[in-house]
């Protein structure tokens, strides 16, 4: 009667961080975007804050406390020209971004009220052209809105 020996299985090895020429750790495009999203979506949500701590959301219009907020995209984050566009990003309810199916037809009457029509269509077109973000905007980006969401928390107390 044969019988068989249960090997033990290999352990996956991590891939080793990526180094440049001068030994500095070398960020992957999808981390550098993911930080941009984090310390832009920060920014976001304390713009569009009022100074008591509490926000109006873009779509349904309820006052609600800064930390129920989400920053809505009017175009979604997928296209890249205006993912990071302040016209496009705007304080929404957590109701309204992640589970309303219409909060885009009351989002689109708010935003053309609040930027005008000919930012509305700018942004329109600018959400149609491919953009590709180079490591280089994407680090500097992080670090200016890093620089805008301190400031505006210092100053609302969030």
């Amino acid at each position: 009667m044969p019988y068989y020996i249960k090997k033990p299985k290999k352990k996956k090895e991590k891939p080793l961080p990526l180094f440049d020429k001068a030994g500095i750790k070398v960020k992957k495009k999808p981390d550098l975007v993911a930080k941009l999203d984090k310390v832009f979506s920060r920014y976001i949500r304390l713009r569009d804050c009022m100074p008591n701590g509490y926000f109006r959301c873009i779509s349904c219009g309820q006052i609600k406390p800064y930390e129920q907020a989400d920053c809505g995209h009017f175009h979604s984050r997928r296209h890249m020209a205006t993912r990071f566009d302040e016209d496009n990003a705007h304080a929404e309810c957590r109701a309204c971004n992640r589970f309303s199916a219409d909060h885009l037809i009351r989002y689109e009457a708010n935003l053309k009220a609040k930027i005008g029509q000919q930012r509305f269509d700018k942004l329109a077109w600018k959400a149609g052209q491919a953009k590709k973000w180079t490591d280089i905007e994407l680090i500097e980006l992080t670090k200016y809105y890093k620089a805008l969401g301190d400031k505006l928390s210092k100053e609302k107390g969030l």
